[in-house]
């Protein structure tokens, strides 16, 4: 997969890169069941339920990955001078709240 940014990120925090991991594993089970649901018939908004469940778990990992990213990466971007990663982080911003 190719990721575009400035590299590595710059925060090392072992028990929010698991949290992440532990959410995303959930709501990678979660798209499985609705994709099951789908498969099986299940009524249109029970489905639509489980997607909007989905979604939420989602907005809640970017929530957690936006505030770590901010308070290290564009921090340390900051302090190092760069001044162009606001508009990197006003682009992330607007991709994360336009959506829809």
């Amino acid at each position: 997969m190719d990721y575009q940014g400035k590299g590595k990120r710059s925060w090392d925090d072992e028990k929010a890169a698991q949290e992440l991991s532990v959410r995303l594993n959930r709501i990678e089970g979660q798209v499985r069941g609705i994709k099951k649901m789908i498969e099986e018939g299940v009524y249109c908004d029970n489905v639509l339920n489980q997607i909007a469940s989905a979604q939420s778990a989602l907005n809640g990992v970017a929530k957690l990955l936006l505030e770590k990213h901010m308070k290290s990466c564009i921090k340390g971007q900051l302090q190092a001078g760069d001044d162009e990663v606001i508009d990197e982080l006003t682009k992330t911003v607007f991709r994360l709240i336009n959506r829809g």
